[in-house]
């Protein structure tokens, strides 16, 4: 029997006539790397804002290694062990990068040497030990991008959402996250990402889903998921 770490179940999400997600069901599995896909617009970002307690879904229900995670507060959700990142990486202003990642640890690590010890920890596992003392605004895209994903890890998660991170990179520095993704899944962090890179979710993701217009289009294996003429004509476009 298949381990489920996150399991989703008629998830809506409406703003006022509008329906961002509806009737959403997909299950996860504990420790695979699980690709969301889908146009812009699609729903994905509610999808995550839901998942992590930024948004409370209207309909449905969501569950976290079989406990009702949907309406709590992100802070409480993260507790339990499900950490997100964002599109957009805003560091915080006048802070190393350092400093940063210390934020998110103090989470689960009060006291300033522990969460010094587990920000090390975050940024050796994501390569940027080296850059510990930079002021965190000077990075690059792509190190910033890594910073985003340290913060996330230094709250020491079971499930971790990838939105979007590889937004931006030149295809080396994509390669490069992309290893890096791999060995946090390597070292037991169930991951699902979203990602406009249909070789990317390809090649990292054995099972995917398929978003369009808020309702779920296609689910199963990605290769299965991307011979669907009906994701092809939504997401690939009609010529494909």
């Amino acid at each position: 029997m298949t381990d489920t770490i996150l399991e989703v179940t008629d998830l809506g999400k409406f703003f006022g006539g509008l329906r961002a997600l509806s009737g959403v069901c997909f299950t996860v599995w504990r420790g695979e790397i699980f690709g969301i896909i889908g146009p812009n617009g699609a729903g994905k970002t509610t999808l995550f804002n839901c998942l992590s307690g930024a948004l409370k879904p209207s309909t449905g229900r969501i569950g976290l290694d079989g406990r009702r995670i949907d309406g709590l507060h992100p802070h409480d959700i993260c507790r339990l062990g499900l950490a997100r990142t964002f599109q957009i990486v805003r560091p915080f202003q006048g802070m190393t990068v350092l400093g940063n990642v210390m934020v998110a640890a103090y989470g689960r690590h009060p006291a300033t040497a522990d969460a010094e010890h587990h920000a090390h920890e975050a940024l050796r596992s994501i390569g940027m030990a080296h850059l510990a003392h930079l002021d965190a605004e000077r990075l690059s895209v792509a190190e910033m991008r890594r910073l985003e994903i340290a913060r996330a890890i230094a709250t020491e998660p079971r499930l971790l959402l990838l939105d979007e991170m590889l937004a931006g990179l030149t295809a080396t520095e994509a390669a490069a996250l992309c290893d890096q993704i791999v060995a946090l899944n390597g070292r037991g962090i169930t991951i699902v990402m979203v990602e406009h890179s249909v070789p990317v979710i390809s090649r990292m993701c054995a099972r995917s889903i398929v978003l369009n217009f808020g309702t779920l289009l296609a689910e199963g294996t990605t290769q299965d998921v991307l011979r669907d003429p009906r994701v092809q004509e939504a997401y690939l476009g009609s010529a494909a």
